[in-house]
């Protein structure tokens, strides 16, 4: 048994508790676009909260995508709340609830920069606020995670291809019609990156001769540009939820 109560992960990914597992990845999809440290600049006053929800969502992602880790949380939920019922009405926002911050003996700041994880360190028998490679692991398996559905999300949109996830000419003209930029830092910063057809600011069919990935692309990105298309994403995939309604 866990020595306090787990975070909300289903209010945290606005969710029901009885949700299927495909409602659970699409929630995950929709938070984590929604915050995404990446949304901002990186001497954004709003960085640090944004990564600390971000961590949130990964963590309630980890947990109920797994049949088995989210039979474990569910236990551990009426363990504490049923008797401590007061505890979920008393906070509006999940990401305020104080059982998701930094624990007070581990002397770390403001909630937004702790790495404390409820959920590695029950599953996994880490220790995120004093052992550094349980934060690496941790900081390894939520990137993974995130890429996995950033790369399902891009090839749903046409902006990767089947298969081998390389970025398509979709994902390069919605770069390149808003930067100028984008051409030159793809041919410097990717070898064998071969521009094809540009008219005016838009830019043609892009190939990374290497055969990166949609995702390590978006992450050699400049942050602007990573910035735009994460916002062009979600409008992209927000607009798919509500026309599902």
């Amino acid at each position: 048994m866990a020595d306090r109560a787990p975070p909300d992960y289903y209010r945290i990914l606005e969710i029901s508790e009885t949700a299927s597992t495909q409602q659970i990845r699409d929630a995950y999809k929709r938070a984590a676009l929604k915050t995404h440290p990446d949304r901002v600049s990186a001497d954004s006053p709003e960085r640090a909260a944004r990564t600390r929800k971000f961590q949130l969502v990964n963590d309630a992602y980890y947990t109920l995508s797994d049949s088995s880790r989210r039979r474990e949380y569910d236990a551990q939920r009426r363990i504490f709340f049923g008797r401590r019922s007061s505890y979920r009405s008393t906070y509006t926002d999940p990401f305020d609830d104080p059982e998701e911050s930094v624990p007070p003996e581990s002397g770390g700041g403001g909630g937004a920069q702790n790495a404390f994880s409820w959920a590695w360190n029950f599953f996994t028998g880490g220790n995120t606020n004093s052992q550094p490679n349980a934060r690496q692991e941790r900081q390894r398996a939520e990137d993974a995670q995130f890429e996995d559905v950033f790369e399902e999300m891009l090839r749903e949109e046409g902006l990767a291809e089947e298969g081998s996830n390389n970025p398509t000419s979709k994902f390069w003209s919605i770069l390149g019609m808003a930067s100028g930029t984008v051409i030159g830092f793809i041919v410097a910063n990717m070898p064998g990156a071969v521009a094809g057809a540009v008219a005016g600011n838009r830019l043609g069919a892009v190939r990374d001769a290497k055969g990166k990935s949609v995702y390590a692309v978006f992450q050699d990105l400049p942050p602007d540009d990573r910035a735009r298309l994460l916002a062009q994403l979600a409008t992209r995939v927000f607009s798919h939820a509500v026309g599902g309604m």
